[in-house]
């Protein structure tokens, strides 16, 4: 690298070893994003969603590592060897690197934290609770990068981050103050992640609002209703709010009830609730057969009611196909036990 300034203030050998600097830059700079990121994800993840096949890091994260190479490069030249080039040149070569690798290290980061869901393991593969604890990790995530870099490019920028922080420890008691409702709303989203009422994907009723859960953010939790409209919900509230979650349903009830003219036959009634519970019982859709019944629960001088109580899986299809069987079937049981339904328009003109 010694010898006579040949190219500017460069000699041939240093400028040959820059441009191979260079170009091991770019090469390391693209293989990092194309190849050995994409391997470490497939490698670590604990997701089918990483595909390392197919799968490219962010450009950011190519340029931060080519950047940081020329940088170290740079300063190795320096401290080892004795190159004929414009130092001052070099230095601010060096410098700008330097920054530029830090400003893109935080692109890199914030674009990255699209990808925290992961490496978070939840215990039982409940990818419901996976996409919940993913969603506030990566606000959570991104609001610490922005805060961070903050900091970080102000201190690039040569400004006395002691006295910065200082004002901003007077400040930030105002702004606690005046910010106590989006502070709740954080630690709610906290609270909702630990006791876990609900997951994305569930179907809940919240405040008089239904809808499915499809994003839990640090401040509020939206909901995609059954008009497909989303409602917005702050976290707070919905700590503080019974929260009914459809989706943790074990099973679902069936609950039909048959009105029958007072002057039918109560031993026919009887025998109407008998033949059919043990017919809807038969079915290989009931289930909880102990807590199934189907009894009169009401004698009114004009009609007797007939209430039931049956169970199925929690399936919303299941249940709207076993619920019409079962009015059919209590239809055909009345008709062979000689029963009359109750009729009040009948009655009226009677």
């Amino acid at each position: 690298m010694g010898g006579e300034a040949e190219i500017g203030s460069f000699s041939q050998g240093t400028a040959t070893v820059l441009a191979l600097v260079l170009l091991l830059s770019v090469g390391i700079g693209i293989f990092s994003r194309r190849m050995f990121f994409p391997w470490m994800m497939d490698l670590l993840s604990k997701t089918e969603r990483i595909d390392g096949k197919d799968f490219f890091a962010p450009r950011s994260l190519a340029w931060m590592v080519g950047l940081l190479v020329l940088w170290q490069s740079v300063d190795w030249l320096f401290a080892n060897s004795e190159p004929v080039w414009d130092a001052e040149l070099m230095s601010d070569v060096m410098e700008y690197s330097r920054a530029g690798f830090i400003i893109l290290m935080l692109f890199a980061a914030y674009r990255l934290v699209d990808y925290l869901d992961a490496f978070i393991v939840v215990e039982g593969d409940d990818m419901a609770a996976r996409r919940s604890l993913a969603s506030v990790a990566e606000s959570i995530g991104r609001l610490a990068v922005v805060i961070v870099g903050f900091f970080v490019i102000a201190g690039l920028f040569g400004v006395n981050l002691n006295g910065l922080i200082a004002g901003l420890g007077i400040t930030g008691l105002a702004l606690a103050l005046a910010a106590r409702d989006s502070v709740a709303n954080v630690f709610g989203a906290i609270s909702i992640i630990i006791d876990q009422p609900f997951n994305v994907g569930d179907w809940i009723i919240v405040e008089d609002i239904e809808g499915e859960v499809v994003n839990i953010g640090l401040r509020t939790t939206m909901l995609r209703t059954g008009n497909d409209t989303i409602v917005t919900i702050p976290n707070s509230n919905i700590t503080n709010s019974p929260v009914e979650n459809y989706s943790k349903r074990r099973f679902r009830r069936i609950r039909p009830t048959f009105e029958f003219e007072e002057g039918n036959d109560m031993d026919a009634i009887k025998k109407f609730c008998d033949t059919l519970s043990e017919q809807v019982l038969a079915d290989s859709r009931a289930t909880k057969h102990e807590d199934s019944w189907v009894k009169v629960t009401q004698v009114l001088p004009s009609m007797v009611t007939v209430s039931c109580n049956f169970y199925c899986p929690s399936s919303g299809r299941i249940q709207r196909e076993f619920t019409e069987d079962i009015i059919i079937m209590a239809r055909s049981r009345g008709e062979e036990c000689g029963l009359s339904f109750h009729e009040p328009r009948r009655r009226a003109q009677m």
